[in-house]
């Protein structure tokens, strides 16, 4: 009767779980849905309101708009330097930063390890680093825009923790008896093993230096050194049209619907390489972070 009982409460369990997880993921999935289906939808359909679901009158209009403006190009182009060059020097940065401190033989890994923390903790502000940015002259340079946030604390432990607990101390002892470097062991033997938390923070590293805009907007003056992001903040506030001002009827209402068209659009083109890259990391994400969260 107990056993009946228990069974019985597990799959009311698991139906309350099922429910849950089925309203979560309509109330996720759905402004998704509605952002695509707008952005290939007519302005008209748009500004009225008939999209619901599904692309209502579907066409390219809002994506020819976008397209047609080449500061869209320019910003892409900026961000897949700012992006991609980035994220390999924060990958190169973390690996070389949580490898020593992997090491049991490591001599000053207590102290460093202290010093990387109250670091994490305490950071100089903005106003402090943009100071210091100007009296290093890189104010207004892509250069800074590609190695500002080279180090994370976070991902450095992560990684740090990852090499502890997945890579055996042996492997290094059978390294050195086969005469193998320090270097070529980082090189030969841990980054090969290590290849779901490399993974992982190429991909953080990658969202997030693809996604960032408030540095560049503090730090940049010239257009042409404009990010992706930074683009379609300045897209959507041209977009932004005062219709208040304007008798013809006709024409504030294509007004209306070019810029609400076009603002769907410069969504999906300005995540879709993130939405693309992902799959391809995705079967090493889940490993990597559980491994490296692990205490170490």
């Amino acid at each position: 009767m107990g056993y009946k009982s228990n069974r019985m409460s597990d799959r009311t369990f698991n139906v309350i779980l099922t429910i849950i997880a089925t309203i979560w993921l309509i109330v996720v999935a759905y402004p998704c849905i509605y952002i695509i289906s707008s952005s290939f939808s007519s302005g008209t359909a748009v500004s009225s309101g008939k999209v619901l679901l599904w692309p209502v009158e579907p066409s390219l209009t809002g994506y020819e708009l976008v397209f047609r403006y080449k500061m869209v190009w320019v910003g892409y182009a900026n961000t897949l330097l700012y992006a991609g060059v980035g994220a390999a020097i924060h990958l190169l940065m973390t690996i070389f930063c949580a490898y020593p401190l992997s090491r049991r033989d490591y001599l000053g890994k207590g102290f460093v390890q202290k010093m990387l923390l109250v670091a994490m903790v305490f950071s100089g502000g903005l106003i402090p680093t943009y100071i210091l940015i100007s009296d290093l002259g890189l104010v207004n340079t892509r250069l800074w825009l590609i190695i500002s946030g080279a180090v994370s604390i976070s991902h450095i432990i992560i990684m740090r923790t990852f090499f502890q607990s997945t890579i055996p101390q042996e492997l290094l002892e059978s390294a050195r008896i086969d005469g193998i470097s320090d270097a070529g062991y980082l090189v030969k033997v841990v980054i090969p093993l290590s290849k779901a938390s490399i993974s992982v923070i190429l991909l953080y590293a990658l969202v997030g230096k693809w996604n960032d805009y408030f540095t560049p907007m503090i730090y940049l003056r010239s257009r042409e050194y404009y990010p992706l992001q930074l683009v379609v903040r300045e897209i959507l506030n041209a977009a932004k049209v005062d219709i208040s001002n304007i008798t013809d009827i006709e024409v504030a209402e294509k007004l209306a619907s070019a810029a609400d068209l076009m603002k769907y659009s410069l969504v999906i083109v300005s995540t879709l390489p993130m939405l693309i890259l992902y799959p391809f990391l995705r079967r090493f994400f889940e490993k990597g972070v559980m491994m490296g969260s692990l205490k170490g």
